[in-house]
């Protein structure tokens, strides 16, 4: 997975399909991400640069519940392809 522009959109749709909102707003955030899941809303700190910001999000939706099935298949292709490089990356830590 490469860290451009398009690989982050990419994955915000992921969440979108989901119905959450996904917002760049100032704060001090640990991990770079604050979820309010009652309001379905993802906030990451919108200091993280581009690389950043896709791994933040790789972290991140491995954590919430969602079914693939209701995802379309071109965007169910890339949830599978952050499953996999979230896995990955835990295996190496």
């Amino acid at each position: 997975m490469k860290y451009t522009q398009n690989t982050l959109d990419k994955i915000e749709r992921i969440l979108d399909e989901l119905e959450y909102v996904v917002r760049y707003e100032r704060g001090n955030f640990q991990s770079g991400y604050c979820i309010l899941e009652d309001r379905r809303v993802v906030v990451l700190n919108k200091f993280l640069q581009l690389e950043g910001r896709i791994n933040t999000l790789i972290d991140l939706i491995p954590q919430l519940n969602i079914d693939p099935d209701i995802l379309s298949s071109d965007v169910r292709k890339t949830y599978e392809d952050v499953l996999i490089r979230h896995a990955a990356a835990a295996a190496e830590k």
